[in-house]
């Protein structure tokens, strides 16, 4: 199905611009967020990105950093609209946890917009407490998992 799509992991600043491409792309462009907003404090040296690379062009990508020696946050989930409804943001996901789990963390915690809490739950995921949220200009609930429990 996903013949050609291969998988990037990102630390270094040249791939973090395919990351940063298709966030501009989708958010920036697609739902109007600022680049300011789009873009903080964590994007810089120690936050990981998976990019999903289509024969070398950036069109999905995510972030993680620690938030402790336990636990961390995945956002800024996104896979370009002409991509969407292929399993690329499960992909997304998945490579993020396989990476995660090597680097020795147990707990992830992802801030989902309402309209993607049952994409979230598919992946293994449940609300924290079910409290909805403001992030910017989405409603969210907080989603967590314990990599050590099966989903």
């Amino acid at each position: 199905m996903n013949e050609t799509i291969t998988v990037l992991r990102g630390e270094e600043e040249w791939q973090r611009a395919g990351a940063y491409s298709v966030r501009v792309q989708g958010m920036n462009r697609q739902h109007h967020i600022s680049l300011r907003e789009e873009f903080d404090d964590h994007d810089a040296d120690g936050t990981r990105y998976i990019i999903l690379l289509d024969d070398g062009y950036p069109m999905g990508t995510c972030r993680f950093y620690p938030l402790n020696e336990e636990t961390v946050t995945i956002g800024r989930v996104v896979v370009l609209e002409e991509y969407r409804g292929r399993e690329l943001g499960r992909m997304l996901i998945q490579e993020a946890e396989k990476w995660i789990r090597e680097l020795g963390y147990r707990y992830i915690r992802i801030d989902s917009r309402t309209v993607a809490v049952g994409f979230y739950k598919k992946c293994g995921y449940h609300p924290a407490d079910g409290t909805v949220y403001r992030s910017g200009p989405f409603e969210c609930v907080l989603m967590v998992r314990d990599l050590d429990k099966e989903s």
